[in-house]
């Protein structure tokens, strides 16, 4: 089967590769249908190997070179004994997490993204998203409903992660919200933060052009950049009694984003982390104590938000497909997907890669 595989940074390679295996007992074979590449797969392609393990993975075994692709859904082909939950001809959503059922402090509590053996499809695992078809384990796959189409089923693990960033911000009807960075997790969490209730939403970026899209995917958004916008200035002019923001998402990885986080907050406010940092970053403590804030992150995701991301995305609660700009072949991956999202222009959003 063809697959898309990582070697090194900047060497991905589209390959002929041995088709994936029956499944063993409490395992699932799919025919993937569609795929997106998330900032995660950009950070490999550019700086990798970063979680892609340079050694055999401690849990699944698994190392270069690596099948990329862990936002992605597809069609039941083949069940092993002792699954039950779906058959062959199901669609189904990926949830990628792969990791022990039990024998560890945070697995024995359903707290499995937290288990320190921690692997994901695409990234340590014998299968990911980026080729024709997927060995997973039972738990991976879930079945979706007819009103949930194959690109939504693609949609929805970065989706999974905005609402988990939400569920960590305490965010509720008739809060006030920031977002920083309008890149598809930017863009997933404030209309996940619109879905929970929030009113008045802001997002910040350095991109006009995306700060645009965010205007057309969520018409009333409040829309700053930060090279001509004081954040935290415009955000309490606009907030009741001028305090600021009821809770602060930092989708970017950025240690300039994080501090407009805790300048437009208000006091007894929440920040959530939700972009991965590359270094370490300096945050004002004084300040943060002073406003008596909360500062939380937001990892992944728990595996039990499957049901309720696709029913959000099914009913239109979350419209997950609005961040979707393009769509691709695998054999295009490289130049139109990969770099293409890696254009400082930033003219794309989600791109997700056809299979069918």
């Amino acid at each position: 089967m063809k697959a898309l595989r990582f070697h090194a940074a900047k060497d991905l390679r589209l390959e002929d590769i041995a088709a994936v295996p029956a499944p063993g007992p409490g395992q699932v074979t799919i025919r993937n249908r569609f795929v997106g590449i998330c900032g995660t797969d950009l950070h490999e392609y550019s700086y990798g190997p970063i979680f892609i393990p340079k050694e055999p993975h401690a849990f699944t075994g698994a190392q270069g070179p690596q099948v990329l692709g862990h936002e992605f859904g597809g069609v039941v082909t083949a069940v092993g004994e002792g699954v039950t939950h779906v058959a062959p001809g199901d669609r189904v959503s990926v949830q990628p997490l792969i990791m022990p059922r039990s024998g560890d402090y945070f697995a024995d509590r359903g707290l499995f993204h937290l288990s320190p053996d921690l692997a994901l499809a695409g990234l340590s695992w014998i299968s990911g998203g980026m080729a024709e078809a997927a060995l997973l384990n039972d738990y991976n796959v879930v079945r979706i409903p007819d009103s949930l189409t194959d690109e939504e089923a693609a949609l929805v693990e970065p989706t999974a992660v905005a609402v988990y960033a939400c569920d960590r911000g305490g965010v509720v009807a008739g809060n006030s919200v920031l977002v920083t960075g309008a890149g598809p997790i930017g863009m997933l969490t404030l209309l996940a933060a619109k879905a929970f209730g929030a009113t008045t939403l802001f997002v910040s970026d350095l991109n006009d052009t995306r700060l645009e899209i965010a205007q057309r995917i969520l018409p009333g958004v409040i829309t700053l950049n930060p090279k001509r916008d004081d954040i935290g200035a415009r955000i309490r002019a606009a907030t009741e009694g001028g305090v600021g923001c009821d809770v602060a998402l930092e989708c970017v990885g950025n240690e300039k984003a994080l501090g407009s986080c805790l300048d437009a907050v208000r006091k007894q406010g929440v920040i959530v982390q939700v972009g991965l940092h590359p270094g370490n970053s300096g945050l004002d403590w004084f300040t943060v104590t002073f406003k008596d804030v909360d500062v939380r992150g937001s990892w992944a995701y728990p595996t039990h938000l499957w049901p309720r991301v696709i029913d959000l995305i099914a009913t239109g609660a979350i419209p997950a497909s609005k961040v979707v700009t393009k769509k691709i072949r695998l054999e295009e991956a490289v130049t139109e997907g990969f770099d293409t999202l890696l254009d400082p222009a930033g003219t794309h959003l989600k791109i997700l890669i056809d299979l069918t």
